[in-house]
């Protein structure tokens, strides 16, 4: 009786790590990539040459300078056009590498605007003068899916 449980045990315990390697050597045909903030802008009537000035100047420099400080990977601005009139018409988006080191890294970016845009209190007086010519309609973060498994 006693070898009859005792190879039962083994078993069980074979069995159990039969599973267990096997759920780790499952291969998935896809794998995490990097993650995006999107901005959903509607830019008001009439405003975009000024909203595109903003962009190619002040946000450009920042972002170009992220990218330098290794902060972000790249930036994209997007236009398209409105379905209604409550409805965004630009997306602007800035990649990182992943969402841990898009979070680490907000002390640091915090720091590098302080130095290309400004003080606080210039920061806030940018805000409110791009409320003059753009609204944001809403924010996202996305993932991006590799189509290719981890090598």
């Amino acid at each position: 009786m006693k070898g009859r449980k005792t190879l039962v045990g083994a078993m069980v315990v074979s069995l159990l790590f039969l599973c267990i390697s096997v759920y780790a050597q499952v291969s998935r045909p896809y794998r995490n990539g990097s993650v995006w903030s999107i901005a959903l802008i509607k830019v008001k009537p009439g405003m975009n040459e000024a909203y595109m000035n903003y962009l190619t100047g002040q946000w450009k420099a920042n972002q170009e300078a992220s990218k330098k400080e290794k902060l972000i990977l790249s930036y994209k601005v997007l236009t398209t056009e409105a379905h209604g009139s409550d409805d965004w018409n630009m997306l602007l988006m800035t990649e990182y590498k992943d969402l841990a080191t898009m979070e680490a890294n907000e002390p640091k970016e915090d720091a590098l605007a302080q130095r290309t845009v400004g003080d606080d209190q210039k920061q806030m007086q940018g805000y409110k003068d791009r409320s003059e010519i753009r609204e944001v309609v809403g924010s996202r973060l996305a993932r991006e899916m590799v189509l290719e498994p981890r090598q």
